[in-house]
């Protein structure tokens, strides 16, 4: 049984440099189990290599991080069992099944009843009348639909959303919000967004990132919307209304 912890991510002086360039620069902060975290930049202020280390999709140049207790180096396979990851990648095979797809997910990861698994998130995202055709012939919006039917189906600990509404048409978009409406009290949440108003609505805790380094991490019961508004667009140089 995976240990429970109670702090979600741990994160002390992340550094991650490309030659000469730093995409992340000394980034610490806390995360509780439970929490969902807005993760909020300008493009190139390293919210994705952030997220990339912390799933371990790249190591870090210096520095630690450790989700659910596990350190994204050193238990990097252990860790991977306890994550789940939504990105514009969808990671789906375009030459298989819907269907197919989530069930070699499924015994990739080792998930108990697996056929039965796979039906419910297929309802769950509204695509079992879909779950016989092949993912190449799915539109964007079903194929994200489909990668976040992908990353709940071994019940993650920790889910990273990288711009899961991001090709997303409204119908799309409501589903997406129903389903973390019923799984926000099982997993804890991390997601890079451009959309300050959603980005807000949605989290308990929020972080402003830019030029690799932390400018704001709060929680957002501590936030005025509107300051954290002026703090963000002074920060990423678009000025303040």
């Amino acid at each position: 049984m995976p240990e429970v912890c109670d702090t979600a991510l741990e994160v002390r002086d992340l550094t991650r440099t490309f030659g000469v360039r730093k995409a992340l620069d000394r980034v610490s902060f806390d995360l509780p189990r439970g929490a969902f975290l807005s993760i909020f930049g300008p493009n190139g202020a390293g919210k994705t290599t952030m997220v990339k280390v912390l799933t371990t999709l790249t190591s870090p140049s210096s520095g630690t991080a450790k989700v659910c207790g596990l350190d994204v180096v050193q238990d990097a396979v252990e860790l991977r069992e306890r994550i789940g990851l939504i990105s514009h990648n969808p990671l789906l095979y375009p030459d298989l099944s819907a269907e197919e797809n989530l069930l070699f997910f499924a015994e990739m990861y080792g998930v108990d009843d697996s056929a039965d698994r796979v039906r419910e998130l297929l309802v769950s995202v509204e695509l079992d009348h879909r779950r016989l055709d092949l993912v190449r012939t799915f539109s964007r919006g079903m194929l994200q639909r489909l990668s976040i039917a992908r990353a709940l189906l071994h019940r993650p600990d920790v889910l990273f959303l990288d711009e899961p509404y991001s090709g997303l048409d409204p119908h799309a978009m409501d589903i997406f919000d129903s389903l973390i409406a019923q799984i926000r009290e099982d997993h804890t949440f991390v997601m890079i967004s451009h959309d300050l108003d959603k980005g807000l609505e949605l989290c308990s805790h929020a972080l402003i990132l830019a030029r690799g380094r932390v400018v704001l991490a709060a929680e957002r019961a501590a936030v005025d919307s509107e300051q954290f508004k002026h703090t963000y667009r002074a920060t990423v140089g678009l000025g303040v209304a």
